[in-house]
């Protein structure tokens, strides 16, 4: 018995020095980002072993000092389309759609232009970004719009051969899978991702009080930009969550016993030697090296959410400032956070 005592007090001994290190890996990364003065505020939740440390630095309005918090809302952009993906994996582990049906199935005209040479675009080309699509879409001010701007697409590739990058694909997407449930795509992902994993602080539609919390991002120019407008379905972005929401999606994602994650993280498409498409998640898999990632871009803001299963990591970095270099400067600074955190783990 007092054997048993001590293992069980050494294990607790462990749990804050391993917290400590990674509170010191974020500050370090954290720090070295603003030293760039282009960027203002940034806030990092980091999911390790299922123990969650969130930090938060800069400040929100230049001059004001008014550091982001656990509540603060951000505009999450293109990682709205891992919602998108997961409900998609769902539609088709209930066998309600399949990866191969020709997407024209659910619409309710005909499309005779949504192919090449009688090739049908499929579900499967939507979500990996095969389709052919235009990147935005011919008309989006609203959903009518939308669906007769798809009449005047031309498909000049064969589908599933070719990858670029499509924000018109997800939108319908989101359609085709309001079609199925007859319910709104806002109602989906609250039902299936938002209630279960308890994420109450994520949301499409912001209140009043919401709104006081949202982020009024700049560009490089320090000029103050406008928050994202939805007047589509929201299957490319419109979410808006915390750092804490965030965590719990972590979780989410790193939970090996839920089969619609295992299917949502399903390599759908090979673009390189180590690079594939899942549903909406960027797949890296290189030696002992796995990573499912997602970036997020819009007009004041940016972020990158990374899940690493085989280290049991997830990293979520959110900075109030968007101009062309900041993807690749955010995604340098994850890279960097994950090695520190792997360091202290060893």
């Amino acid at each position: 018995m007092p054997i048993l005592f001590l293992a069980l007090l050494g294990c607790k001994s462990v749990h804050p020095i391993h917290t400590q290190n990674v509170e010191n890996a974020i500050t370090k990364n954290a720090l070295q980002l603003l030293e760039d003065k282009r960027f203002h505020s940034v806030s990092i939740a980091v999911l390790k072993d299922r123990t969650s440390t969130i930090k938060h630095f800069g400040e929100l309005t230049i001059g004001k000092r008014n550091k982001p918090n656990d509540s603060t809302l951000y505009e999450l952009a293109s990682v709205t389309k891992t919602f998108t993906g997961y409900i998609a994996a769902k539609t088709v582990l209930d066998q309600k759609i399949h990866l191969e049906d020709d997407i024209r199935i659910y619409l309710d005209e005909p499309y005779p232009n949504l192919e090449y040479k009688g090739e049908p675009i499929t579900i499967k080309h939507l979500i990996t970004h095969t389709s052919g699509f235009p990147n935005f879409p011919i008309k989006s001010e609203n959903k009518k719009a939308f669906l007769e701007g798809l009449k005047l697409i031309n498909i000049e590739t064969k589908p599933g051969e070719v990858y670029s990058y499509s924000n018109t694909a997800p939108e319908l997407t989101a359609y085709i899978l309001e079609k199925v449930y007859q319910k709104s795509f806002e109602e989906l992902v609250i039902e299936f991702v938002l209630k279960p994993n308890s994420m109450n602080q994520t949301k499409f539609t912001l209140n009043e009080n919401d709104r006081t919390r949202l982020v009024k991002g700049y560009n490089d120019k320090n000029e103050l930009m406008p928050n994202f407008n939805r007047t589509l379905w929201g299957g490319i972005s419109g979410l808006h969550s915390t750092t804490t929401d965030l965590v719990k999606y972590m979780k989410l994602q790193l939970d090996p016993s839920n089969p619609i994650v295992n299917e949502s993280h399903k390599k759908l498409y090979k673009e390189g030697s180590d690079f594939w498409e899942g549903y909406h998640w960027y797949i890296i898999e290189n030696g002992n090296q796995l990573l499912y990632r997602h970036h997020g871009g819009i007009y004041g803001m940016q972020n990158w959410f990374v899940i690493y299963p085989k280290q049991n990591i997830g990293i979520s970095i959110l900075t109030n400032t968007s101009f062309n270099e900041t993807g690749e400067i955010l995604e340098k600074v994850v890279d960097n956070l994950f090695d520190d955190i792997i360091k202290t783990k060893k």
